[in-house]
């Protein structure tokens, strides 16, 4: 799948390891939660770069106990309905902390694209064949936002609050 980071699309350096398939020595790999939970101790120890696949009927507060542990969370839409995850990431990202690549998967539409960066997502896998230029459109679509959100940008009320305090 095409990886969208920065509104550019980039070559994904995160290898996903199915939960019978042995693990390489080194490198980036993204495991089932199910395999962290099942492979916990063993996997402890590794040094290179870890992620996890977590589906959206899984209980998010399961996560907490290793959040810092990972570098890459992929949160999944299975969906373009199914919105759990929104909820997710702003609990990764607002209660726990999780400062690594947040990534959708599966059903992810620019439509949904700037709602998901509010949320706290900062990486996309998108379907083969989407023309970047709807993504971009999607991305530049606002530039100010009236609530605060897991992005951290700020809410255009602080804003007006700084930029009438100029002389």
């Amino acid at each position: 799948m095409p990886l969208l980071k920065n509104g550019a699309l980039v070559d994904d350096p995160w290898l996903p390891v199915g939960d019978d398939t042995p693990l390489p020595p080194g490198g980036a790999v993204v495991l089932s939660f199910a395999r962290w939970q099942a492979e916990r101790d063993a996997l402890l120890p590794r040094h290179a770069p870890l992620g996890v696949r977590f589906r959206n009927h899984e209980r998010v507060e399961d996560l907490r106990p290793d959040v810092r542990r990972w570098q890459l969370i992929a949160l999944e839409f299975p969906k373009f309905t199914d919105g759990r995850a929104y909820t997710q990431a702003r609990l990764l990202r607002e209660r726990f902390g999780f400062a690594g690549e947040l990534r959708a998967t599966g059903q992810v539409l620019p439509d949904q694209l700037l709602l998901m960066q509010r949320c706290g997502f900062d990486a996309f896998e998108i379907a083969p064949g989407t023309p970047l230029a709807a993504w971009k459109r999607a991305i530049e679509s606002f530039s100010v936002f009236y609530q605060p959100a897991a992005d951290g940008r700020a809410p255009v009320n602080s804003l007006r609050r700084v930029l009438g305090s100029r002389p």
